[in-house]
């Protein structure tokens, strides 16, 4: 799932829009891998104190869980949860709103509930400060993925992964053709443009929390590419790595709604995917080998820290991220 294969754009309008700018912008990426080079890179290891684990099978039926719903936190009141004296927002308020609640005994691993899974029960799972964004488009995604594993893998998340046989790339592509909630593509011109965000996010997340050992071992994670979501362009904006078109920087920078599937979107998405690609070239010509996941995951992390003062991410209202 190199870029090359997904059909991610080579042209642009919105971002890096003039040669000056993609000049400094090749010169930002050079610096930084450098700087990268000089520190090395400190991968970040799965969090095991906000996410469930319990076996093999289990925790595998929890990733395909959490990545089902694992999109759009944003919004003004933020969505957060208090769980063990911890306040958490955004991923980290999901995953452990999660944990909490096969902690509590709610069957949420168990395919035939999540088929049929009431709304009070999701609203219970998913208790905070206010409502989650998209609450309803969460409780058919679970739906989805509990009719779908009932009728086609025994209600075994282990049978799918299986069936893919190690391969990477193979169980993104059954995940994206049998569930319509992964289906992340978008339409440019006449590019389709497949960006798979949650569905390379799940096989990222199953290696992560088993080890990459039985359900989470494939032989091909360095065909993945990043996960193209709001946090990533965020933070490569800042490092000066992606440059906007000044008019969808306003919009950005203002916290003005950009619609899912717009070419500015699109094209925000689509680069955030060639520049961490580029990185990973780049570090590779510094001796440094790194999977493209990999540089993603520390993006992410990075893009946590970020300062108050740091300029927003794009806000659109989306299931794919």
């Amino acid at each position: 799932m190199m870029p090359d294969r997904l059909g991610v754009l080579s042209s642009t309008r919105y971002v890096i829009d003039h040669a000056r700018h993609v000049h400094l912008a090749v010169d930002r990426l050079r610096a930084v891998c450098s700087d990268i080079a000089r520190t090395g890179v400190s991968l970040p290891q799965w969090n095991r104190e906000l996410h469930w684990s319990d076996g093999e099978e289990e925790t595998a039926m929890y990733i395909f869980v959490l990545d089902s719903l694992n999109f759009c936190f944003w919004g003004e009141p933020r969505w957060t949860i208090t769980y063990k004296q911890q306040t958490l927002d955004g991923y980290w308020a999901l995953a452990a709103s999660l944990r909490r609640a096969v902690e509590e005994g709610v069957p949420i691993l168990d395919a035939s509930y999540l088929a049929e899974m009431p709304e009070r029960d999701l609203a219970h799972v998913l208790r905070g400060t206010t409502t989650i964004p998209l609450f309803a488009e969460r409780l058919a995604h679970l739906h989805e993925l509990g009719r779908w594993l009932v009728s086609a893998y025994n209600g075994q998340c282990g049978e799918v992964v299986r069936s893919a046989c190690g391969d990477a790339v193979a169980l993104v592509q059954r995940v994206v053709s049998e569930l319509s909630s992964f289906n992340d593509i978008a339409h440019y011109d006449d590019h389709v443009v497949r960006l798979y965000k949650r569905a390379q996010i799940l096989v990222g997340d199953l290696a992560g929390s088993l080890d990459h050992k039985g359900l989470g071992a494939f032989t091909n994670l360095h065909e993945l590419t990043a996960f193209a979501d709001y946090k990533l362009p965020q933070i490569l904006r800042r490092f000066g790595i992606l440059v906007y078109e000044p008019n969808v920087a306003a919009m950005v920078d203002t916290r003005q709604l950009l619609a899912a599937g717009s070419e500015e979107e699109v094209e925000i998405r689509a680069h955030t995917v060639w520049a961490v690609e580029l990185m990973r070239r780049e570090l590779e010509k510094q001796g440094l080998t790194y999977m493209a996941y990999q540089l993603d995951w520390w993006l992410w992390e990075a893009s946590q820290k970020l300062p108050g003062d740091a300029r927003p991410y794009h806000r659109t209202r989306t299931i794919y991220y």
